[in-house]
């Protein structure tokens, strides 16, 4: 990940980088074995030198992605609790620092990427934020690399729906290009409508994040909260999505030749990194709580779309009266709920009228089956797959 302007002690990046340019190629280090997301439980241990602001490390890390970055954000123990720490992969002086990898992983996908279990043993850190905030601190990195999940996801959507169609279009049975297929189209224009909608909901919180940096609290409210429930969300239908996507090429999508199987194994993956369902789901209830600007925000943007469709605005009361329940319990249906609600809103406003009547008549009606491919009959399937997958050849 690139982090322009990234400021502090001036630091000339190790390999990544070239000398003399600005922004370094930062991963993160919070997971250890003992506590996994519940990082309050590590237990690196960071020592203050005799220089202000400069620690020493100890521990140990059980996920590090991309150890070949310049430096990393990792969360270790300071006297004044868990804290965040710059830890640079060279030092100014040009001397390594210590970040010994213990072994990298073997993962079902993402194998491009390495990820580590680093040892930290006398490393040298620069305390990023105040002692004792580390995780406030770090959020904000992981609140970027969020989006990048929910942006990899609907990516991925986007691309394996392009390569279904592609197939669709150009094979041929029972008499008939299987695009042409009524059976198949549904199928087809059902992936259509999850992917636009991922992507418009993704395209929104980029726009959020934008927004918040240059100081807008309104929209920084809206993304503390609509990132979570995003990520949450569309993470979460990669998989199903892919693997709909796969079957669309037969026997062949099965086959590494096709690329589908590396597009399947990659998808859950998104759901995981930087944290998972349930992680997500209860940052919602812990920013809902914590953060009532967020609601309000939340609610402001869906009321853009009132009295434009029924079923949206159903789908709107139903979430205020969940919210108001507030247990653990139901978190997961409350987000899926709120991301649903944020896809409808935002195809109402921005897309054409069949897709967005699909996905509200499916999506927050309920006239809709348990697999892709079930869309109603009154659904304008050609309309939804021509936007798609234009072009008949």
């Amino acid at each position: 990940m690139y982090e322009p302007g990234l400021t502090g002690r001036e630091y000339e990046p190790g390999l990544s980088v070239p000398a003399g340019k600005r922004g370094l190629l930062a991963g993160m280090g919070m997971t250890e074995k003992q506590g996994g997301s519940d990082v309050r439980t590590n237990t690196t241990t960071a020592a203050p030198t005799a220089e202000p602001g400069v620690y020493t490390l100890r521990g140990h890390k059980w996920f590090t992605s991309a150890p070949m970055c310049d430096v990393f954000l990792v969360l270790a123990q300071a006297p004044e609790g868990l804290s965040c720490f710059l830890v640079p992969r060279v030092l100014p002086d040009g001397t390594r620092n210590t970040f010994r990898i213990q072994r990298l992983k073997e993962k079902l996908g993402n194998r491009s990427n390495a990820s580590s279990e680093p040892e930290f043993d006398g490393t040298v850190a620069w305390l990023v934020g105040p002692e004792g905030q580390g995780v406030k601190t770090i959020i904000e990195m992981v609140n970027c690399t969020r989006l990048d999940c929910v942006m990899m996801s609907a990516a991925l959507m986007r691309k394996t729906l392009v390569e279904a169609g592609h197939h669709a279009r150009h094979r041929s049975a029972f008499g008939a290009r299987l695009v042409d297929q009524p059976l198949m189209r549904n199928v087809l224009a059902d992936l259509a409508l999850e992917s636009e909608a991922a992507t418009a909901l993704t395209l929104r919180l980029a726009g959020a994040a934008d927004r918040a940096v240059r100081g807008d609290a309104g929209e920084a409210a809206f993304r503390r909260i609509a990132t979570a429930a995003g990520k949450y969300w569309v993470t979460k239908r990669g998989p199903a999505f892919t693997a709909e996507a796969l079957e669309c090429l037969g026997g062949n999508g099965y086959v590494e030749e096709s690329g589908m199987p590396r597009h399947y194994r990659e998808a859950p993956l998104l759901s995981i990194w930087e944290g998972s369902g349930n992680v997500n789901a209860l940052d919602v209830l812990r920013a809902l709580g914590r953060e009532p600007a967020t609601a309000q925000a939340l609610f402001d943007e869906l009321a853009l779309t009132r009295g434009a469709d029924a079923r949206l605005d159903a789908a709107v009361t139903g979430l205020k009266d969940q919210l108001a329940q507030g247990a653990q319990a139901g978190a997961r249906r409350l987000v899926e709920r709120m991301a649903l609600a944020l896809q409808g809103s935002l195809l109402v406003r921005h897309a054409p009228a069949a897709v967005a009547d699909a996905f509200c008549a499916t999506r927050l009606g309920g006239d809709w089956g348990h697999a892709f491919g079930t869309l109603p009959a009154s659904a304008g399937l050609d309309a939804i797959v021509e936007r798609a997958l234009p072009g008949g050849g």
